[in-house]
């Protein structure tokens, strides 16, 4: 019965709403502010708090376990499916964590705000983010150079998917750490945080500008590891931003790397890409160097699936210039890599490419073989045959009139 007895009465100070506790002592007709985070009302898990003494140890570690058993009923009851009754305790023990400092509140808003905007809860992540941003105020008009509760505020607004306050934030920890002459490897982790930020909302440029100062450092501390992350972050954010040409300055550059580095195994994927900058271009005849120089360095590293992509790339840029012969030659050299790398669908393609060549240049008989090739690798893999047996058909009839 004590134990009963025990949590029953746990419970009681624990649902208690601040509110009610408060009749006693404060003014009835006064309003509550509509911030559940801002109310200023006595609560009976907080000691002194008609006082305002800071809390000694001993009520400091008290109040953390009745704030953990808010937490844990909040929980218990968002389980429940009762997400009101859930979000009531939260807002309380949040309330409540103020007493604990800037950081152990920090640390809760980001907690409960992750839960918040997981479950839609859009007027929490609303009051959290007004409550951090207050936080945020605070430090920087005391000039709080306090890299810890920067990084807190800033993991926070992440949680809250607010890049924009994120960005600030970091911003500012960066200049601290400018400030404080923190080392480069600090800094650079920072920066890493500014352009993931941006690369998440697709901004592309500010993305870029932050990379392109990484590079720098890299190449100064010749840090290679960093180099090469940068150079392949620009390769890809160029890309994504529809730059042609500075994606391919980047490539280039990372070309020479891999060379200095002797690491020829990342060569092929990536003359593919330069050679398809120089096709964007308009740069036909560095485009064909670059995707011959793709695919003789796959096929050398035995890479048959990269020199298959390599000559398909080939193949197509041959028949948009006309040259149809090279892109015969070209599809028979693709039939053998599809083999080597046992790509049954690849050598169904490449006949099919065969057979659509010949019907262009009116080589009836030897489309019909080019289909009838396909046909066979389209039957092993149950994958497009009535395709190929019309094709077929139609070649046929042609070839009887």
């Amino acid at each position: 019965m004590r134990n009963v007895a025990t949590t029953t009465a746990i419970w009681f100070l624990l649902c208690c709403s601040s509110a009610a506790l408060a009749q006693s002592g404060q003014a009835k007709s006064e309003p509550l502010p509509l911030n559940p985070l801002e109310r200023r009302t006595p609560d009976i898990l907080l000691p002194n708090s008609k006082t305002n003494q800071p809390l000694t140890p001993a009520e400091r570690q008290k109040l953390e376990a009745g704030l953990d058993n808010l937490d844990a009923f909040a929980q218990a009851r968002l389980e429940a499916g009762d997400t009101i009754a859930a979000f009531d305790f939260w807002n309380r023990e949040l309330r409540l964590r103020q007493a604990l400092g800037p950081m152990a509140e920090v640390q809760a808003l980001s907690r409960v705000g992750a839960i918040a905007w997981s479950h839609n809860q859009t007027h929490e992540v609303q009051i959290i983010t007004q409550r951090l941003k207050v936080i945020q105020q605070q430090a920087s008009v005391q000039l709080v150079d306090n890299p810890e509760l920067w990084q807190e505020l800033g993991q926070a607004y992440q949680q809250l998917r607010d890049p924009q306050q994120a960005l600030q934030v970091y911003q500012r920890i960066l200049d601290i750490e400018r400030r404080q002459k923190e080392d480069v490897a600090t800094q650079s982790e920072t920066l890493k945080t500014i352009a993931q930020l941006h690369l998440e909302w697709f901004e592309y440029p500010q993305a870029a500008a932050v990379y392109e100062e990484l590079l720098k450092i890299a190449r100064t501390q010749g840090d290679h590891v960093s180099e090469e992350s940068a150079l392949q972050q620009l390769a890809y954010i160029y890309g994504q931003a529809n730059q042609p040409q500075k994606a391919l300055a980047v490539k280039q550059q990372l070309a020479e790397f891999y060379l200095n580095e002797k690491d020829i195994t990342q060569l092929p994927r990536l003359k593919l890409g330069i050679a398809s900058n120089y096709a964007s271009l308009g740069q036909v005849e560095a485009a064909f160097k670059n995707y011959r120089e793709a695919y003789a360095s796959a096929w050398s590293l035995q890479q048959y699936y990269l020199a298959a992509e390599a000559l398909q790339k080939l193949i197509a840029l041959y028949r948009s210039n006309g040259q149809t012969n090279a892109a015969l030659e070209t599809s028979q050299i693709l039939l053998e890599a599809d083999s080597r790398s046992g790509d049954y669908y690849g050598m169904m393609n490449a006949y099919d490419q065969i057979g659509q060549i010949y019907v262009k240049i009116g080589d009836y008989p030897k489309a019909k073989a080019a289909f009838q090739n396909g046909l066979k690798f389209a039957q092993q893999l149950q994958y497009q045959e009535n395709y190929f047996t019309q094709q077929i058909e139609q070649v046929s009839q042609r070839l009887a009139k």
